[in-house]
């Protein structure tokens, strides 16, 4: 296990306390004003565990209801008038909210019962735990991200469950594939390279320290999805948030 110096675990803590104050601002200002698309309150707040005062700016500028009676119901009034590349950033934190709630609760679950790790290969496939911890990772990334898709789409078009969910595949597999290797990318070089070389081993998921790197890599995974978001949406496989 790496041994971090004061100042790197107190800049660890003191980033989750504020992404964390983030995203109950965000849920706060959402109480007075919910999304018109429902799914949109939990991606706001999700957004925020990893982009922090990034995606609170953001918010504010971009993704906030006006405060109205009929706010909460039917769909947002921001897609048509918002520039292509907002859209694309909010498609693209569409996708990360899935895959960020599916990574936090594999992560969770893998280090607080190892049985699971072993389950999806550890020790048997892979020699190092992480890599079988991934693949848990992405599987409830997956599950979750299609779901954030699927009450996105079904309401929108008005499909059946099963057209909603093929939907739902066709928009999102290869967004949340491409998040996944930007955020396992990045949790690979911090765990092997920078902390391995460092501060002699990886960060445990009981630390802030593993928290600091995967808000990174978070990001990470935002920027090797904007660019498949931005194909998605400019092909209409995907519908503007």
């Amino acid at each position: 296990m790496a041994q971090f110096p004061y100042w790197f675990h107190a800049l660890a803590l003191a980033s989750l306390a504020i992404a964390l104050a983030c995203a109950a601002l965000i849920i706060l200002d959402e109480i007075a004003r919910p999304q018109k698309m429902w799914i949109m309150n939990l991606v706001w707040p999700l957004c925020a565990l990893f982009g922090s005062l990034i995606w609170l700016a953001f918010y504010f500028a971009y993704g906030r209801e006006a405060k109205s009676p009929s706010a909460g119901k039917g769909h947002g009034h921001h897609a048509p008038t918002q520039a292509f590349p907002v859209l694309v950033a909010k498609g693209a934190s569409h996708c990360g909210a899935g895959c960020t709630l599916g990574d936090i609760i594999a992560e969770w679950l893998a280090f607080l019962m190892p049985v699971l790790a072993i389950a999806f290969g550890w020790k048997s496939i892979f020699a190092e735990k992480m890599f079988a911890v991934w693949v848990l990772d992405y599987l409830l990334a997956f599950g979750l991200g299609i779901a954030f898709q699927y009450f996105t789409i079904k309401p929108m078009r008005q499909l059946s469950v099963g057209q909603g969910i093929r939907e739902a595949l066709k928009a999102d597999f290869a967004s949340i594939t491409a998040w996944q290797i930007g955020m396992y990318g990045f949790m690979a070089f911090a765990q092997f390279i920078w902390f391995g070389r460092s501060f002699g081993g990886k960060a445990e998921v009981d630390t802030p320290e593993f928290w600091l790197i995967m808000q990174i890599a978070m990001i990470c995974g935002f920027l090797t999805s904007y660019p498949v978001n931005w194909a998605l949406l400019e092909a209409g496989v995907k519908e503007p948030m």
